[in-house]
C-alpha cells in the first residue's frame, strides 16, 4: 500500500505540473509568432498526459485501493481527453477567422478538468484514507491542493476563457492595434417590436421572444469578439444575458440575437439595459448602452 501511494503521488505531482504549463500556455502574454511554440506545447502536453494514463494503469494495485484507483485512473483519463481536446482546438482558436467554436470547445474542457478534480478529492483521497487507516498503513497521501488541476475557478468561465485566448492573439487591453477603437450601440427591438431609449413600450410575450441588437463599428479596426450584454429587470431577479459577435470590421454593422430564456413579469413596467462591452483601446463609451422600459403582455 505504502508503494502504490508514492508511484500515485509522482504521477499527481506530474499531473499537476502539466496542469501549470496548461494554463501557462492559455494564459501568457505572446505575439503572433509565438502561436505555433503553443501549439506545440499543447500537443507534448497531450503526449505526456496519455504516458501518465498508462502508467496509472501500471501500478502494482492492492485489493484494499482497488476502488480508490479506479477513480485515480478514471480521473487521469479525463485530463488525458481535455487536454488532447484543447491541443485540437487551440490552432482554430489562435487564427484570425472561424475562432468561436474553437475558443468554446476549450472553455467546454475546463469542466472536464473539473470533473477530474471532484473525482480525485471527492471520491479518490477519502477512500485512499479509509482503506489506509482501517489497514494501520502510515503513507503520504496528497493534499486536495495537490489533487486540483483546476487552481483558478474563473477558468470554468467561458466568457473568461475567452478574454484569455484574446490576450494570446493580441487582442487584450494592452495590445489594442493603434487608432481609433469604438463600437456603437445602433438600434434595439424585442419579439419585433423597436424599443425606443428612455420611452417604454408594450411587447407580447410568446414562447421564442428574442432581443435584436444592432452593433456599429465606429472605428478605424476590426474589433473581435464584441460582446453584447442585457439585463432584464433589476435587483435579485433581474436576468442577465449576452451573446458575442465573431467580428465586426471597421465602418461595419453586425446584428446579434439573444433570446429571452426566463419568463419576466407581465403588466408592469420592466427596465432593461442593453450595453455593448468596451473593446481593448476603446475610450469613448457614452453611446455603448442605453436604457428601456418594457410592459409584457399575454
Amino acid at each position: 500500500m505504502e508503494d502504490y501511494v508514492r508511484g500515485a503521488n509522482e504521477l499527481i505531482k506530474l499531473s499537476k505540473a502539466e496542469s501549470s504549463q496548461l494554463f501557462d500556455i492559455l494564459s501568457a502574454p505572446t505575439d503572433t509568432d509565438q502561436s505555433v511554440n503553443r501549439e506545440n506545447q499543447a500537443n507534448a502536453l497531450r503526449v505526456d498526459s496519455a504516458t501518465l494514463s498508462d502508467r496509472a494503469r501500471d501500478l502494482d494495485v492492492p485489493d484494499e485501493l482497488s476502488d480508490a484507483n479506479d477513480y485515480f485512473v478514471e480521473a487521469l483519463d479525463l485530463r488525458r481527453d481535455g487536454l488532447a481536446e484543447v491541443a485540437d482546438q487551440l490552432p482554430g482558436a489562435l487564427a484570425q477567422e472561424e475562432r468561436r467554436n474553437s475558443t468554446g470547445r476549450i472553455a467546454e474542457m475546463m469542466q472536464v478538468f473539473l470533473a477530474s478534480d471532484v473525482l480525485l478529492t471527492a471520491r479518490y483521497l477519502p477512500q485512499l484514507e479509509e482503506a489506509l487507516k482501517q489497514e494501520e498503513v502510515e503513507a503520504d497521501v496528497p493534499t486536495v491542493e495537490q489533487l486540483r488541476f483546476v487552481e483558478e475557478i474563473d477558468w470554468v468561465s467561458a466568457d473568461f476563457v475567452a478574454d484569455q485566448i484574446a490576450g494570446i492573439r493580441g487582442t487584450d487591453g494592452g495590445s489594442a492595434t493603434p487608432g481609433l477603437h469604438g463600437n456603437g450601440l445602433g438600434t434595439v427591438a424585442l419579439g419585433g417590436v423597436a424599443l425606443t431609449p428612455g420611452g417604454s413600450a408594450t411587447v407580447p410575450l410568446t414562447g421564442d421572444i428574442a432581443f435584436d441588437v444592432q452593433v456599429l463599428n465606429q472605428g478605424d479596426s476590426t474589433e473581435t469578439d464584441v460582446q453584447v450584454q442585457l439585463t432584464v429587470g433589476q435587483g435579485g431577479d433581474a436576468l442577465d444575458l449576452e451573446d458575442t459577435i465573431p467580428e465586426i470590421a471597421a465602418g461595419e454593422q453586425k446584428a446579434v440575437t439573444i433570446p429571452l430564456t426566463d419568463q419576466p413579469p407581465t403588466g408592469q413596467n420592466v427596465p432593461i439595459t442593453v450595453r455593448v462591452k468596451p473593446v481593448p483601446g476603446e475610450e469613448v463609451t457614452d453611446n455603448n448602452e442605453a436604457e428601456f422600459t418594457v410592459i409584457f403582455t399575454r
